[in-house]
């Protein structure tokens, strides 16, 4: 079978499974799976640029979603005008204040002789800089979050259109990931993995405690949207009219415009992000990414900078992860910092990789799609499946309880049987690399 074909036939596999959702449960369901399909082949993307391109094992995806999350909510989202007037100057100070210590350190360090002398005083200057950034940040933070802590307690955003978060989301990914990965790329691909996954559980800790940026645990709840909201749909005579045409009643047919018209923006992102991907993997940059990844001392010998190479691509991978994590909270309307989770945000997304094919940028789509929907589907089927086979058993059978209340486990067992088969009879994935 010829690649084009394979990869046709392989997505157009996916496509009747959407499609046969939307017929056997409802097209609100098969539309939900598409649109987080077409998030997670975005996020997957990004993974991909990464371990594909150039082999680096990032396992702090999480932490990159999360930022992006941030970004959009930063952009979005009304700024708190009291919260500002209360300790908004004060936090600016007071990080600007950690920032030029940081700087006057790495400064001292550098024009300073090495000798002890130069490691006391920078540890003098950072320790006094400390001091100061708690004395004046503490008092501005605890001002914001005494705000009506209820419905605010944080600063807001700037109140632009939620579309320029996504941007901004990838953004502030990017540069996460320049901190990181001048810190960490130097590292073993292992040690690589438990440094990002580390950072990871950073970036949620501070999304988690910090409440004047994020609402902590609290969530930020009613992220603008770029698409209509369901009941200005309803209420207009027009689309009422139109949703009676074809058959459908106004509250599912809003429902179904909605997610369409989400589904159209995250489409034209996917679509532009894959045109783009695979400009760059066939041009000679792409070719010198995979020459770096196959081997590395080679690489060096033809004078290529590694390091730099390294950095570079994972910064634009992570970039791709914030942009889907910023499209993610656009979805969802929220800002969860409690609901990341490395199962849901690392494992998941590599297990996307892994079975659509590594270095294969059409492979990471399809395992986007495949996996998600399997994801989402499997639960259902167990538990249809657990009450088909436990339907001879007596009623309040311990058995029966116990299977039926374990379905929902099958997600996991399912997502591990499927890694380990296709690891077996198609080690490089369902879409090889060429």
């Amino acid at each position: 079978m010829s690649p084009n074909l394979r990869i046709t036939g392989l997505f157009a596999l996916v496509a009747l499974l959407i499609i046969g959702a939307g017929f056997l449960q409802s097209w609100n369901v098969a539309l939900g799976i598409l649109n987080m399909g077409l998030i997670s082949a975005i996020m997957a993307l990004g993974v991909n640029m990464q371990w594909g391109y150039a082999g680096l094992f990032n396992v702090g995806v999480m932490g990159f979603a999360a930022l992006g999350g941030l970004g959009a909510v930063l952009v979005a989202m009304p700024p708190v005008n009291a919260a500002w007037a209360a300790g908004g100057l004060r936090v600016l100070a007071g990080l600007a204040l950690a920032v030029a210590s940081i700087a006057l350190a790495v400064l001292l360090w550098r024009r300073m002789r090495p000798s002890w002398t130069r490691g006391g005083a920078v540890m003098a200057l950072l320790f006094a800089g400390f001091f100061a950034f708690r004395a004046v940040f503490d008092g501005g933070v605890a001002a914001i979050e005494a705000v009506d802590p209820a419905a605010t307690g944080y600063l807001g955003g700037l109140g632009l259109p939620v579309i320029l978060g996504w941007p901004a989301g990838a953004l502030l990914a990017a540069g996460a990931a320049w901190i990181v990965g001048k810190t960490a790329l130097g590292l073993r691909s292992d040690y690589l993995a438990i440094a990002t996954l580390g950072i990871a559980e950073i970036i949620i800790a501070v999304l988690k405690n910090e409440d004047w940026l994020s609402r902590g645990v609290k969530n930020v709840i009613g992220l603008p949207r770029p698409v209509p909201y369901e009941v200005d749909l309803r209420d207009s005579e027009a689309f009422a009219a139109r949703a009676q045409d074809l058959g459908l009643d106004v509250v599912t047919a809003s429902s179904i415009a909605v997610k369409l018209a989400y589904a159209g923006l995250f489409g034209v992102v996917l679509v532009a992000l894959l045109y783009l991907s695979e400009r760059a993997l066939r041009s000679p940059w792409g070719r010198m990414m995979r020459a770096i990844r196959d081997n590395e001392t080679a690489a060096r010998a033809m004078g290529k900078n590694v390091t730099r190479r390294h950095l570079q691509i994972f910064i634009l991978g992570s970039a791709v992860c914030g942009l889907a994590g910023a499209m993610m909270t656009t979805l969802d309307g929220q800002l969860t910092p409690g609901s990341y989770q490395p199962l849901r945000y690392t494992f998941l997304i590599w297990v996307m990789v892994i079975v659509g094919g590594s270095g294969n940028n059409w492979g990471a789509v399809l395992g986007g799609f495949l996996v998600w929907f399997l994801w989402v589907e499997v639960e259902p089927f167990g538990l249809w499946l657990m009450q088909t086979l436990t339907a001879p058993l007596a009623d309040g059978s311990a058995l029966k309880e116990h299977l039926i209340d374990s379905a929902a486990h099958m997600r996991l067992l399912t997502m591990g049987i499927i890694l380990l088969v296709v690891l077996r009879f198609s080690p490089r994935g369902l879409i090889p690399e060429r």
